[in-house]
């Protein structure tokens, strides 16, 4: 089973273990000179499983081909918790592979893994290279901590059978055209229940988080000072007034029955893969599991709806990461295998064709291997887009998230009475986590 883990679950996991990285930074590593040769054992935990962890083993292997003297060990469907509790008990492995950028700031700012900036300068590394926004969202402070390996960029999936049985002839372009294709692909049955829905509104169904419909209206989540922007900003206001509009139109607790029967998000009983819901929210990786777990589902993908038709095709971006454990017992080899996975043209463009993700560097983003089919391009050109976004970095890790996620399941449970009163203690909230550190 995968173990990738949806940002709207993130906070429910992660929160205690990043706690758990907060010990007191480590002293100083000393790098090795330049043209030192590495050798020894370095241990990677990674959060894969199953297929998507078949092919780093793949990566791995090559790369022991090229670095004869380098013996890696690999531990799969580790997530960011085991691997947070793991260093903060002083027993993490040399590298962390993890599925989330929110942890940047929190593991930058801790010293949970070290800062790479003395080996890039060593090796002269091109960070020029690399897409601006995973340059963005793998540093924090002015420290980087964290490579990245290979990109989300979220967008919509929809049924086209569906589509074409309800009369609609293309995806929706505006929140408001989302709204009416939804509602004329749901079917109920006769006692009311629902047995089919057009889209699923509620903010902590598999990918559907604020983080990824930010983008949609918007949306801001920091100030320059880095406080909360939530309550100043219509745009949230716009997005929940949205979503709250289509969850009665549902039912709340419709809804939440109709989800009790779902599949889990990376099953092959996938709720949008089983043609339960027609129209879904999710990233590029999904195209493997299409291919894989519902071969004959004819589908279409398209960038997310918005409000303003100028931000039209951006979309939420992210991705993986890559970092040194503080405790690392082999940190020099460490780096050799995170340097190989990500700045190796080659290596990324065979990730990328492996598991459906989007390359991070421009070489590998132009290289005539790279299987771009049209639905792969769709994804490719939102993580191109200048309007495309992601979630700032916090040195109190995805705190303001968790906090902001905790308002968001109370408003479309119909518990906040008033919107503007509940923005702005939601406000209050965030503040006070982040500066407590989360």
């Amino acid at each position: 089973m995968n173990t990738r883990i949806p940002r709207a679950l993130f906070a429910l996991i992660t929160a205690a273990a990043l706690t758990a990285a907060c010990t007191p930074a480590p002293k100083e590593n000393k790098i090795a000179d330049p043209g030192t040769e590495v050798s020894g054992t370095v241990e990677l935990w990674h959060f894969f499983t199953e297929r998507e962890a078949a092919a780093i083993d793949t990566v791995v292997k090559d790369f022991e081909a090229t670095h004869p003297k380098i013996k890696v060990t690999v531990k799969s469907g580790q997530d960011d918790s085991k691997v947070t509790q793991a260093i903060g008990a002083g027993n993490g492995p040399d590298i962390g592979l993890s599925y989330s950028t929110d942890i940047v700031g929190k593991f930058c700012a801790s010293g949970a893994w070290v800062d790479l900036a003395p080996y890039i300068a060593r090796d002269k590394v091109d960070l020029s290279q690399l897409n601006p926004t995973t340059r963005q969202y793998t540093e924090y402070g002015g420290k980087r901590c964290a490579m990245p390996f290979l990109a989300d960029a979220y967008g919509l999936f929809y049924n086209r059978d569906l589509f074409a049985k309800a009369g609609i002839a293309g995806p929706p372009k505006t929140l408001d055209e989302l709204a009416e294709d939804a509602k004329k692909l749901t079917v109920r049955n006769a006692d009311g229940s629902l047995k089919r829905v057009g889209f699923l509104p509620l903010m902590d169904f598999y990918e559907n988080a604020a983080a990824h419909l930010a983008p949609i209206v918007g949306a801001t989540w920091l100030t320059a000072d880095g406080k909360s922007a939530i309550a100043a900003d219509p745009a949230w206001k716009t997005l929940l007034t949205w979503q709250k509009s289509l969850v009665d139109w549902y039912g709340y607790d419709n809804l939440q029955k109709f989800r009790a029967g779902l599949g889990d998000e990376f099953s092959a009983d996938n709720a949008f893969q089983k043609g339960q819901v027609a129209i879904n929210v999710d990233a590029e990786y999904r195209l493997a599991f299409l291919a894989d777990q519902a071969p004959k589902l004819s589908y279409g993908v398209a960038p997310l709806p918005t409000t303003d038709p100028a931000r039209y095709g951006a979309g939420y971006v992210t991705g993986n990461i890559m970092g040194i454990a503080k405790n690392a017992k082999n940190p020099e080899a460490a780096w050799e295998l995170i340097k190989y996975l990500t700045t190796n043209d080659t290596t990324i463009v065979k990730l990328a064709n492996s598991l459906r993700n989007i390359p991070t560097t421009t070489k590998a983003a132009a290289d005539p291997a790279l299987k771009v089919d049209p639905a792969f391009k769709t994804f490719m050109d939102i993580f191109a887009n200048p309007n495309s976004s992601t979630t700032p970095p916090s040195a109190s890790g995805p705190a303001y998230q968790e906090t902001f996620q905790t308002f968001v399941t109370g408003w479309q449970a119909g518990k906040v009475a008033n919107l503007d009163a509940g923005l702005a203690e939601a406000d209050k909230q965030v503040n006070s986590v982040m500066t407590l550190g989360g």
